[in-house]
């Protein structure tokens, strides 16, 4: 019924700029500027995510990408060597990293307060 080959996901943010800078710059991901005036983010996956400006933006309250990674403390600590803070949840650690109730993840927001999060895959 669809062309699930080229099905995308979006989100928005409130400045387009600080998000390409996050994006690109801070999480090293490949950026690519939509000729609509959006942002493109390429993954290795092959998947690609629309992120839009949108004036009266609000974010997220869930949780809209999610990066796998083979060790989620190494991931944090990563994070915090580029200015990047995990969350803090009931039940997550002093690194903000739950653990033992499905995989190990931890959680972070960009720019305009949309959450992400690294988790290692079960």
């Amino acid at each position: 019924m669809f062309d699930t080959t080229t099905a995308f996901s979006g989100f928005s943010v409130d400045d387009l700029d600080r998000a390409r800078a996050f994006y690109a710059d801070t999480l090293e991901l490949t950026v690519d500027d939509d000729p609509m005036g959006f942002l493109r983010l390429h993954l290795d996956s092959g998947a690609t995510v629309l992120v839009y400006p949108k004036p009266n933006h609000v974010p997220a309250t869930f949780t809209i990408l999610n990066f796998p990674v083979p060790d989620v403390e190494a991931a944090v600590d990563a994070l915090a060597e580029r200015g990047v803070a995990t969350a803090r949840y009931d039940g997550t650690d002093a690194k903000g990293i739950m653990r033992g109730q499905g995989p190990d993840i931890a959680w972070f927001t960009d720019p305009a307060g949309n959450i992400l999060s690294v988790l290692t895959p079960t």
